[in-house]
């Protein structure tokens, strides 16, 4: 990170328990080496015990890493600088409408069977990244299932994790394949009116459809990632972790810029 990133972060990272009373040691190296590290690997795909000496120890790395995942940290992290952002653009923190989409990769070798599975429509054998997103293109909620898991089915839990975390959601776009019985039940169950966006039947050729081009923009982003290119990881608890770890990075890069300098 720049001078000007690590200032514009650095007042909205999680603070650690031992400062707040909570018992525990200090840690024992500094938040931005961590930070570093961290984009580091998802920007460039390294493997773990692959990090270059300039960065902490990469079990160190990774115990941070894994702390920060398994307790909601980077989530938490993540809302905090996609609050920031969208106050910076002007707009309100909580955001009123969303995308939701899928998208399938292909999994490493290390994605064991109970994870994976084949997506007949895409011809991907992996896993899908379902997500949710503001009008902003930032990111409000992704879970990781197996590639053969519905659009329907997934929605069905994402949206109301989302709809339980941002309580001013109240219109999400999508695209055909979240037709049916998903609309009734995000009007009756979670208060969201799901209006499908569909491609004209007369339409030839690659079109830029309202609102379902934000969410591809994310995904775009995403695949700039190496370590995102693909699904690496054992666990999808891990691979959404990646996801926000990558938003992260953005929005850090978004946020410093929109910061008015001091000269």
């Amino acid at each position: 990170m720049t001078d000007g990133e690590w200032a514009a972060v650095r007042p909205l990272l999680p603070v650690p328990g031992w400062m707040r009373g909570r018992g525990g040691q200090p840690e024992a190296y500094c938040h931005r080496a961590i930070l570093d590290a961290i984009r580091y690997l998802v920007d460039n795909g390294i493997k773990w015990r692959a990090m270059p000496a300039d960065f902490p120890p990469w079990d160190r790395v990774y115990a941070f890493f894994r702390r920060w995942r398994d307790h909601g940290l980077a989530r938490e992290f993540h809302d905090r600088l996609r609050g920031r952002v969208r106050e910076s653009l002007g707009r309100d923190t909580e955001p009123t409408a969303g995308v939701v989409d899928s998208q399938s990769v292909k999994a490493d070798a290390v994605v064991g069977a109970d994870s994976r599975g084949f997506d007949g429509g895409k011809l991907i054998n992996g896993r899908k990244r379902h997500v949710v997103v503001d009008t902003l293109g930032l990111l409000l909620g992704v879970m990781v299932t197996s590639a053969d898991v519905g659009d329907r089915t997934a929605a069905q839990v994402l949206l109301a994790q989302v709809a339980d975390a941002h309580h001013r959601l109240e219109l999400v776009w999508a695209d055909g394949g979240y037709t049916g019985s998903l609309v009734e039940h995000c009007l009756a169950v979670l208060a969201l009116v799901l209006a499908i966006v569909k491609r004209s039947d007369h339409t030839r050729g690659f079109v830029v459809l309202p609102k379902r081009w934000i969410v591809e923009r994310l995904f775009a982003h995403l695949m700039r990632s190496r370590r995102l290119a693909r699904d690496f990881e054992r666990r999808t608890t891990s691979a959404e972790a990646m996801v926000y770890w990558s938003m992260i990075q953005l929005m850090t890069r978004r946020l410093a810029r929109s910061r008015p300098s001091r000269g």
